[in-house]
């Protein structure tokens, strides 16, 4: 593959905006399930005498079933594959962002080696590690933001991946919908067969 992937597991309604408009959206991280991750934001945060610090969660993983199942664990989830340097390009256009991987560490790794306060935003506990996550930041010192857009062209967008729970008798009208969208005529769009695969049985059929 000429280009890397980077994925974003959301659902049905968030890529119909991401589509529509054009846009992706970071948020706020004070709703994550992971309290120890939007904590250490809240201290950059505070720290940084910022107004608002907004994020938005990619990764760097193959697809696994555990991103399925904690990211997008029902049947409107989507896996948007991103081409990785084309949407990073889009993402440097924009004032106050940064962006990067992930450090995992152990507690014994983070008593004996604190992080930066820079590095704050970008750093989690190991148990997290399967995760693979890249991270957008975007801050700003004076306005207090919920969101923060960031334009983008969608051939950005690599292909379109339908969660593995999505009952297969809507799966040809979602795809319809979706490219029935102004400019997603040509993106590829298919229901992941990672926990249900044709070959993958005809191979135990065949034993």
């Amino acid at each position: 593959m000429p280009f890397e992937i980077i994925r974003r597991y959301t659902d049905l309604p968030s890529l119909i905006y991401i589509l529509k408009m054009k846009k992706i959206t970071l948020l706020n991280p004070a709703t994550w399930d992971d309290k120890n991750d939007s904590y250490f934001l809240d201290v950059y945060k505070k720290k940084k005498r910022l107004s608002c610090v907004l994020a938005m969660c990619l990764s760097e993983a193959p697809e696994t079933y555990h991103h399925w199942k904690i990211f997008s664990g029902n049947n409107s989830g989507i896996c948007i594959r991103f081409k990785k340097s084309l949407l990073l390009h889009y993402v440097d256009g924009e004032a106050g962002i940064r962006h990067g991987p992930v450090m995992y560490k152990l507690m014994n790794e983070i008593r004996k080696s604190k992080p930066t306060i820079d590095d704050l935003p970008f750093v989690k506990r190991y148990g997290f590690r399967d995760e693979v996550e890249y991270r957008i930041i975007y801050e700003d010192k004076n306005k207090k933001l919920p969101t923060k857009d960031i334009d983008i062209d969608l051939n950005c967008i690599h292909k379109i991946v339908l969660s593995p729970w999505m009952p297969k008798a809507i799966v040809p009208s979602v795809k319809e919908l979706i490219k029935s969208i102004s400019g997603c005529s040509s993106i590829n769009i298919f229901a992941t067969g990672i926990n249900e695969n044709r070959e993958w049985k005809r191979i135990g059929d065949s034993l």
